[in-house]
């Protein structure tokens, strides 16, 4: 058995593992690059087998970095089984075709300015791609050995964090490798806490929060404090979420804070076709998440959705007191570059991320305290107010992780440390090292590694 690390190393994206054993070929993960672009070329570059090689790709779950060069991988050849938990494939439904759109946009965008260093610029994928590699999806239980190709074999593990995620555990019949996904928290008021695998014989654990604990606050008091205070000023607060997971559990706040009267009753508009899309297939998976049919039915009645672009078009230029919740999560697309050039400069307004912001994305500039950021190639000064809430992160932290290690009843043979920056990567390495005693490393990009 095998691995090379083909995303995610040192890193918190583009994740893409290629496991190799018993003759076969599987990619662990096949997400798209995101951030600075330095790492958004690698998109374009080879990868180091042709995608016909490829014999299945299982997914830990949804999220862009993790499913978003499926598309690409299928326009390049790759015709094998995509296999993922139920909720997965119904959010990739609403995720890839959607990514696909936009890569087309762009594409015309720069063709239309004449910005690309290529003549005509040409989408990563199309819209096409997504919809065709969608129906090489299949879709496993979890908590049940499932076979793969030649003798190996996958389970899947809830894994909190996100509707659908799950940790990937791979045995050979010699080996056992655990791939942990994206964790989520032990106490999330969304999501429940991550199962365990139980048993691994090699570990690859993510790291985004490597390097820090989450801070302990109220997120609803936040919410209300800083709610109450621009809409005091007459204000508008924006909020920047991912469609999948943050969007839903920031409602389901917002109508807890309104019901008890913390809040002003002011609108609560939800203008992102892919998390109204999101929240419906959210509500669905009842049993899945913490949130009773009473709760996502006040969500239903409590939220403005916002769906053509002539309604986001009026909301952009309303300045009554409101809440609007708009992706992408780290400022980097979508309808909420729109709300940020009408709202941005005004400093009775208030724009709050909550969720990771990755490094080179518009969001992590503003929460750093960019005092301009450029959209659509102007440039826009921010005297708004910008608030971050790590508090309602969707990844277990530093001291989660290791809480989640200390259950493997004995230490993994190695342990590999993936998606985080470099800094958060080698404090989980170090913490790994000096309080488990256990074999751990920070792999490069491209490294391969055999597992004996």
């Amino acid at each position: 058995m095998k691995i090379q690390f083909l995303g995610a190393a040192q890193t918190v994206t583009g994740s893409k593992y290629l496991l190799s054993a018993n003759g076969s070929r599987v990619l662990v993960d096949c997400g798209l690059y995101q951030g600075v672009k330095t790492l958004r070329l690698r998109n374009r570059q080879p990868l180091p087998l042709a995608a016909t090689a490829i014999d299945a790709v299982v997914l830990s779950h949804a999220h862009i970095d993790h499913s978003g060069f499926l598309p690409a991988l299928y326009r390049q050849g790759f015709r094998g089984p995509v296999y993922c938990s139920p909720a997965t494939l119904d959010l990739c439904k609403v995720l890839l075709p959607d990514a696909g759109f936009l890569q087309e946009e762009d594409a015309r965008y720069a063709n239309r300015k004449h910005f690309s260093r290529h003549s005509p610029a040409e989408p990563l994928f199309t819209e096409d791609d997504a919809q065709r590699v969608l129906r090489q999806f299949r879709v496993l239980e979890t908590g049940l050995a499932h076979p793969l190709v030649n003798g190996l074999g996958l389970r899947l593990v809830p894994a909190g964090h996100i509707l659908g995620a799950c940790s990937l555990v791979l045995d050979d019949g010699h080996r056992c490798a655990v791939f942990s996904g994206d964790l989520g928290r032990s106490h999330d008021p969304l999501m429940r806490a991550p199962e365990h695998p139980g048993h691994a014989d090699y570990l690859v654990v993510e790291s985004t929060y490597g390097d820090r604990v989450h801070e302990v606050i109220d997120p609803e008091q936040s919410f209300a404090k800083l709610i109450c205070e621009t809409i005091g000023r007459g204000g508008i607060v924006l909020i920047p979420a991912f469609a999948v997971g943050r969007a839903q559990l920031v409602l389901h706040i917002l109508q807890k804070l309104k019901a008890r009267g913390a809040i002003p009753d002011v609108p609560v508009y939800l203008n992102s076709p892919m998390a109204i899309r999101a929240t419906d297939i959210f509500c669905a998976h009842q049993t899945e998440h913490r949130l009773s049919r009473e709760d996502c039915e006040a969500i239903d009645e409590g939220t403005i959705r916002v769906r053509t672009v002539e309604e986001s078009q009026a909301l952009t230029r309303s300045s009554y007191p409101s809440v609007i919740i708009s992706a992408s999560g780290m400022a980097s697309g979508g309808r909420v570059l729109h709300h940020l050039k009408s709202l941005v400069g005004d400093h009775r307004n208030s724009v709050v991320f909550v969720g990771f912001q990755a490094p080179g994305t518009r969001g992590a500039a503003m929460v750093a305290g960019a005092a301009q950021i450029k959209i659509h190639g102007g440039w826009f000064p921010v005297r708004a107010q910008v608030h971050g809430l790590d508090a309602l992160s969707a990844h277990a932290d530093a001291g989660e992780l290791l809480d989640w290690m200390r259950g493997f009843p004995e230490p993994p043979r190695h342990t590999f440390v993936t998606h985080g920056e470099p800094a958060a990567a080698d404090a989980l390495r170090l913490r790994i090292k000096d309080e488990l005693g256990w074999r751990v490393s920070v792999p490069e990009y491209r490294d391969e590694v055999a597992l004996d």
